[in-house]
């Protein structure tokens, strides 16, 4: 396919131009933090780092370290980085406790995320003649937002359909003649299921292409969605903590994931010990919001096991490569897009008076997640009566979805019904070979 770019100059800049161009916005973003952010100043004073010790991005890795634990304690307003009155939009992802990760946006930080966005939805074919279809949710996510101003920036006709509504998503993919598909891969795979019991054949459906992320997938389920939908599946990656979906996002040649890397710089480092890995090997990826006003994060771990690559890439853009995540160094789950973690899970049960023995099992169903909570009763709650097991059922699902904003299934088992290996429980099983 003829390739077509949103910002040519910057996706096919050389190695050396865009090194240039990273390490002067390091100088003033490292200079930003420090006199606005007194959380990662100390931070800095604990490790002896100065401004003036950051000259380009050669000195990045003398910089500390922030993670998802700095973002909780931070919150909401330790990280912000501008009078609140700059600031137009937040963005919010749940976190390991009751309390949430909070992002906030001035008005630039939206217009540089647009443009990240109208980058993929240009990698994937857009143009101003295409009709996008946004079925991400809107809202505290940042899903639907995203891709909508990138759409946007493009001028394509813009249907902001948020998630769920299967009925009027088809209705309305139909009477508008709809060529772009936004939303995770698993409601993309539901949505072409319900085509497909409706009669519609791929020749019958107008989309091209789609990009789908907030969740992970595989490349056999990218092959079964293509051929129901009759369209060129394309992934995008993004995070809450640096801006949402645009980080990164993939290409026609669909081996990787393009990081948008004149605004987020990208290291591979060794879990364990911090140290930065060369280029192919295998780490955790970290992330450096090069010009982020509100909230900028320097060197955010993100968990993600990944690999980054600069091999030459068919498309024509010289913008590195970061590889389809491989798992992760924390026990996070993204389950329908959403992150989920154990630790939420035992909140929840020693509030409603539990013990936290549970057992998390997470399959994916025609190509939909199901998401399951076996939970053991103590002795002061056990009964057999079905009625109060089932009522206590419900309780307790309610409560799990108020904290996770996800609906699991949960069931009560008897004391001890959960083995142990030796003497701790085998607290996640994820059966999902998404890897």
């Amino acid at each position: 396919m003829e390739q077509n770019y949103y910002q040519k100059e910057i996706e096919t800049m050389s190695a050396e131009e865009m090194k240039k161009l990273q390490s002067e916005k390091l100088v003033k973003q490292v200079k930003h933090v420090y006199e606005n952010v007194p959380y990662y100043r100390n931070l800095m004073d604990e490790k002896g780092v100065k401004t003036d010790d950051i000259s380009g991005i050669e000195d990045l890795h003398k910089l500390p370290f922030i993670s998802n634990a700095d973002l909780r304690d931070a919150y909401p307003y330790g990280l912000l980085a501008k009078p609140l009155e700059d600031c137009v939009r937040i963005h919010s992802t749940s976190g390991t406790t009751g309390r949430r990760v909070v992002a906030f946006y001035t008005q630039n930080d939206v217009d540089l995320w647009e443009d990240c966005c109208a980058r993929a939805i240009t990698a994937a074919g857009g143009t101003k003649k295409d009709v996008c279809q946004v079925a991400y949710g809107y809202g505290l996510f940042t899903g639907g937002f995203g891709l909508n101003g990138g759409s946007h920036k493009i001028g394509c006709l813009t249907l902001p359909m948020s998630s769920g509504n299967t009925e009027r998503q088809i209705q309305f993919m139909t009477d508008m003649q709809a060529t772009i598909l936004c939303c995770t891969p698993s409601y993309a795979a539901y949505i072409g299921e319900s085509l497909k019991e409706q009669g519609y054949k791929p020749e019958d459906i107008p989309l091209k292409a789609g990009i789908f992320g907030a969740e992970p997938w595989t490349e056999e389920m990218r092959q079964g969605i293509e051929k129901t939908l009759g369209i060129k599946a394309y992934d995008i990656y993004g995070l809450t903590e640096t801006t949402g979906p645009g980080v990164a996002f993939e290409c026609s040649e669909q081996t990787g994931m393009h990081v948008n890397e004149d605004h987020f710089y990208a290291e591979i480092i060794d879990p364990d010990t911090g140290e930065v890995l060369p280029e192919g090997s295998k780490g955790e990826l970290v992330f450096t919001s090069l010009d982020k006003e509100a909230f900028p994060l320097l060197r955010y771990r993100t968990r993600d096991i990944c690999v980054l690559s600069r091999k030459k890439c068919s498309c024509g853009r010289t913008l590195v490569k970061m590889a389809k995540p491989m798992g992760r160094t924390d026990d996070m789950l993204i389950i329908r897009g959403v992150n989920v973690f154990p630790s939420q899970i035992e909140t929840v049960l020693l509030k409603e008076g539990y013990e936290p023995n549970y057992q998390i099992v997470v399959d994916r169903v025609n190509n939909n997640d199901t998401f399951e909570v076996n939970v053991e009763m103590t002795t002061e709650k056990f009964t057999d009566k079905l009625s109060d097991i089932i009522g206590m059922e419900k309780s307790l699902a309610n409560s799990m979805k108020i904290m996770l904003g996800i609906n699991p299934t949960v069931h009560l088992v008897p004391p001890k019904a959960i083995a142990r290996s030796e003497g701790k429980a085998v607290r996640v099983i994820d059966k999902r070979n998404l890897i």
